[in-house]
């Protein structure tokens, strides 16, 4: 429940406003390589084309991300962010070391590999 419930919750990242945890790792995954065609950002968001056009008309309506025709295909789009939306990859990126920092300060050696294990297992089962 409380990871449900954290899923949910709209964050501030630097000045970009709030932001959803959906909006930001679409923001993740275009800040990944600075620039993304749409169909390949749905796919490494494993969303459909649907959802990511949805999540991308929010994004802009933020000033997060612009929308280009392709060079090498008009019929495709490429997808950036911008300054603002390069500011809230950077305070996202922020955010998880501090996380990692805070954690592994109040664990183990020992804790972090069974923990690292343990979050393992979890990814490849979600995936099944």
């Amino acid at each position: 429940m409380q990871l449900r419930r954290l899923e949910r919750q709209p964050q501030a990242f630097g000045n970009a406003g709030s932001i959803t945890p959906s909006e930001i790792h679409t923001i993740e995954g275009i800040g990944y390589e600075g620039a993304i065609l749409m169909n390949e950002l749905a796919t490494r968001l494993g969303v459909t084309k649907g959802a990511v056009s949805q999540l991308i008309v929010r994004l802009e309506s933020k000033h997060l991300v612009t929308r280009s025709s392709y060079p090498h295909d008009s019929r495709a789009t490429l997808i950036s962010l911008t300054e603002k939306g390069k500011e809230a990859y950077q305070a996202h990126e922020e955010m998880h070391i501090q996380f990692y920092d805070q954690l592994r300060s109040q664990l183990s050696e020992q804790e972090i590999e069974i923990f690292e294990k343990c979050i393992g297992k979890l990814n490849d089962f979600l995936q099944k």
